[in-house]
């Protein structure tokens, strides 16, 4: 079970290497649109446990509350090709009292090129309702640690597309 610890600093990112698998490729050899969710969704649950001791299942037993997607905004900026070795990365970069924006990219495996970026925004509800409720105790207290919490007023997909392009050039 997971226990919030206010003396330890929490990575704000998560990352994977990964294979591009030759299953998960259409006959152009890219990766499928709807493969990088996959493979999105996999390299977090896959770094949350070892970055952070915890299980999502503890909070939501715990709790009895659990996020939900409502929204996917992605870019798909350059093909992942079968057999190539990328990077993901995830980190939280905004939250507040039932909502959460985790962002979600994949490079090539040197992180000099962006090939796809993801927002998924969730809402926390109740397992009984379905109900949206507040984050509360250590779930509060983890996302506060975790997050990089960007200013996202006005800021969109294609502006942080252009923006982590940049940044990986340098």
């Amino acid at each position: 079970m997971f226990e919030f610890d206010s003396e330890k600093t929490y990575p704000k990112e998560t990352e994977s290497r990964v294979l591009i698998r030759f299953q998960d490729c259409d006959p152009l050899r890219h990766l499928n649109n709807a493969k990088y969710f996959d493979y999105f969704f996999n390299a977090r649950e896959d770094q949350v446990p070892k970055l952070y001791g915890v299980e999502m299942m503890d909070f939501i037993k715990k709790y009895q509350a659990a996020w939900v997607i409502y929204n996917h905004n992605i870019s798909y900026v350059k093909p992942a090709m079968v057999g190539e070795w990328v990077r993901i990365k995830s980190r939280i970069i905004w939250n507040n009292h039932n909502t959460v924006i985790l962002e979600y990219f994949m490079t090539d495996d040197t992180e000099t090129q962006l090939k796809t970026l993801l927002w998924s925004t969730m809402r926390y509800v109740t397992l009984a309702e379905g109900k949206s409720t507040d984050h509360q105790g250590a779930v509060n207290d983890f996302l506060k640690a975790t997050s990089i919490n960007l200013d996202i007023e006005g800021l969109n997909v294609k502006d942080r597309v252009k923006s982590l392009s940049q940044a990986l050039k340098k």
